[in-house]
């Protein structure tokens, strides 16, 4: 699947949610809303893509490899966004070698003697202005310097915040839901506010698939 209809890289929204739509408790729990089988197929999205981007909460929460493992191939460029450079540097996408695949992007005023122990450990600082709207880093500022370097797909699985702004900002091509069947209640959704306030403004599908994973329904929808 890796290639690119313009400059900026294809981009994919991965996310697991409850049946009421949260990604994770208000607590923050997440681990696991969907199935082993599902874990599966992630990991497998994450073989055909170039890189995979998240935040630095989800770092901070659970601590992600972001890798292949369950599968066999190649592991993509590991992307956090990190606007202040709080990522630890136990954090497994940085530690026992893993930080030589993996790209941090920060803000301009970033702290310097931070990103140099980063640097130290393989890994790379990118710092980046802050969004029109003050929320954070630019992200389509990010996906156009992702696309000089030659990162032809990128799969987003991060947190509410991320994705939302990839959303706003009309950058999303392809969304992959996992719903599982669990009522959460109260708890943290997958998209924010998008301003978006009569029905014929929504967001929609050029093309819709759908499968069984287990007890685990997949929506894989092409965004128009």
């Amino acid at each position: 699947m890796k290639t690119a209809t313009k400059r900026a890289p294809f981009v994919t929204v991965k996310f697991a949610q409850s049946l009421d739509g949260r990604i994770a408790t208000a607590t923050g729990e997440s681990k696991w809303i969907s199935g082993s089988g599902a874990r599966r197929f992630v990991h497998k999205l994450r073989r055909e893509h170039d890189a995979i981007l998240t935040g630095i909460g989800t770092v901070l929460i659970d601590d992600p490899q972001l890798t292949v493992r369950l599968v066999s191939g190649r592991d993509p460029l590991r992307i956090i966004v990190d606007s202040q450079l709080r990522i630890p540097l136990t954090a497994r996408v940085l530690a026992e070698g893993a930080a030589s695949g993996t790209l941090i992007v920060t803000g301009k005023s970033a702290d310097i003697a931070r990103a140099r122990e980063i640097e130290s450990l393989g890994g790379e600082v990118l710092r980046l202005p802050r969004s029109k709207d003050n929320s954070g880093i630019d992200l389509a500022r990010l996906l156009e310097e992702l696309g000089r370097r030659g990162i032809a797909s990128v799969l987003v699985e991060g947190g509410k915040g991320i994705i939302t702004s990839l959303l706003k900002a009309h950058a999303v091509d392809r969304m992959v839901a996992v719903i599982a069947p669990k009522i959460v209640g109260q708890g943290i959704a997958a998209v924010g506010d998008l301003g978006i306030t009569k029905l014929d403004d929504a967001i929609v599908f050029l093309s819709v698939k759908t499968r069984r994973l287990g007890a685990d329904i997949v929506f894989d929808g092409r965004v128009k």
